[in-house]
């Protein structure tokens, strides 16, 4: 008996969309994860894009426990000497939302050449409204 291993034609890519309001963070980015990798298919290997595309909505409104909103900090670095710049998630929240879902779900998925294709596929608003009503997405709830 051969393996299977699953050719283009094999992938059906589908849209979900997906309603942050009132989600926890890393709960709702490791599911995110889970269906950008395609893991929730049976038909996964971890060398094909398997995944399918996510659409978040409502980004502003996600939720965190604890003290997350004053304790968890972003850094990242110029380069240059005295280049290191400290963000609270609080702040990362009120100025680019959609960015905290984003580095949540990027830490998420394996690092290697295949995360940024995963990322390509993940599309995240802030607002209610997005443009890509054409592809019909499917809401995708969760446990």
């Amino acid at each position: 008996m051969k393996t299977f291993s699953p050719k283009k034609e094999d992938l059906g890519k589908t849209w979900y969309i997906v309603d942050a309001k009132g989600q926890t963070l890393g709960r709702l980015a490791t599911e995110i994860a889970v269906v950008l990798r395609g893991k929730n298919k049976p038909i996964f290997v971890p060398h094909v894009d398997c995944g399918d595309f996510v659409i978040v909505i409502n980004a502003k409104e996600i939720q965190v426990t604890g003290n997350k909103l004053e304790d968890k900090k972003y850094y990242s670095h110029s380069g240059y000497n005295s280049g290191l710049k400290v963000m609270p998630l609080k702040k990362l929240l009120e100025t680019k939302p959609t960015e905290a879902i984003k580095k949540a779900v990027s830490g998420m998925l394996p690092k290697n050449k295949m995360r940024d294709v995963y990322l390509d596929k993940l599309k995240i608003f802030a607002g209610p409204e997005h443009p890509h009503e054409a592809q019909k997405p499917q809401p995708l709830t969760f446990k």
